[in-house]
């Protein structure tokens, strides 16, 4: 299957080679990747090591700024990309544009204010090509937003400290607003849980100073509490984490891109846990498979399997005419289990 879009070479010319490069070019617009591929059923994000960050707070996305030899925003961030981390990307799309005063920290001056961010689809995980790049699964920086095995034991001690946050102002207006904030991001206080909005659940627990991001550069007894507010970020690379996921588990409900992350042929097994890994929830099997059959995104091939312990399983491809077919060929799936 050829890439939903068509990817671009990166220039030719020579930017460095990591992220050392990257901090020692002052500019005004930088470029982010946030750059996925699912690997046995786990979503993954490709990090790369910051140098002079605090203590547990060196992993990164690959970015660079832009520079003149770049002719467009795009091409300057695969070339940023391919040299730091020797991934070719092919699916690309724009993200959002970060400009927060407070979004570096209190990071030396001179370094860009503004980040313009990318999403990147790779359709197998290959080896990053730097010892200062390694695949992470993304959880582990947000790991209240995994809902596959049930709720998160992290939201046990989040809960708490956020009805808290909640319940610390006299004022009752802006105490109702902080619960009815709670309500659509967490579920909390008679609402329900959208498992879309990751970046607003991110931006409410900043808010609150519950993770060490909050408190920049001084906070850095990140390690202690990883496995509830997750590994921090250099910089504000966790929100621009953030805004991906929940862009791309809105997106997958009326485009297919999930075949993006999936190999040329595959079985509705493995394409229902890549799904499952992006969107944190477990999925029903028999509904599942329905929902492929009736929006006719796969078809089979004559090929089945080897090698494995159960009955073989038929592969079958993405098939490209639906998009030509209808409109919103996607997953609009409904859980397992509903988030409590």
């Amino acid at each position: 299957m050829s890439s939903l879009t068509t990817a671009k070479d990166p220039p030719d010319h020579a930017l460095g080679t990591g992220t050392s490069d990257a901090l020692s070019h002052p500019s005004a617009v930088g470029l982010v990747a946030v750059i996925v591929a699912a690997t046995d059923g786990e979503p993954r994000a490709l990090t790369v090591q910051v140098p002079g960050q605090a203590p547990g707070r060196q992993d990164g996305l690959p970015f660079g700024p832009l520079v003149p030899e770049h002719p467009t925003l795009e091409r300057g961030l695969r070339a940023w990309v391919e040299r730091q981390t020797h991934q070719r990307l092919g699916y690309v799309e724009q993200l959002y544009t970060f400009g927060d005063r407070d979004r570096q920290g209190d990071e030396p001056a001179g370094l860009h204010s503004l980040s313009v961010a990318y999403l990147a689809l790779v359709r197998e995980m290959r080896p990053a090509g730097l010892a200062e790049a390694s695949w992470r699964n993304w959880y582990r920086y947000l790991p209240w937003e995994d809902w596959r095995a049930g709720r998160p034991e992290s939201l046990g001690a989040i809960e708490p400290r956020l009805m808290a946050w909640a319940g610390e102002v006299a004022d009752p207006k802006l105490r109702r607003r902080r619960e009815d904030r709670l309500g659509l991001t967490f579920g909390l206080c008679g609402g329900a849980w959208n498992e879309e909005r990751v970046l607003e659940r991110y931006e409410l627990l900043f808010e609150a100073g519950l993770i060490p991001e909050a408190q920049g550069q001084a906070g850095n007894g990140a390690c202690a509490e990883a496995a509830v507010t997750g590994h921090p970020m250099a910089f504000d690379h966790r929100r621009v984490l953030a805004t991906a996921i929940g862009r791309l588990r809105g997106k997958i409900k009326y485009r297919p891109v999930v075949f993006e992350l999936m190999p040329p042929t595959f079985t509705l097994f493995q394409l229902q846990r890549t799904v499952e890994a992006l969107s944190g929830a477990e999925l029903h099997k028999q509904n599942f498979r329905r929902l492929v059959a009736q929006q006719g995104l796969v078809e089979e091939t004559d090929d089945l399997t080897s090698g494995t312990a159960g009955r073989p399983a038929r592969l079958v491809r993405f098939r490209r005419e639906v998009l030509l077919e209808r409109p919103a060929p996607g997953f609009r799936l409904t859980p397992a289990r509903r988030p409590v």
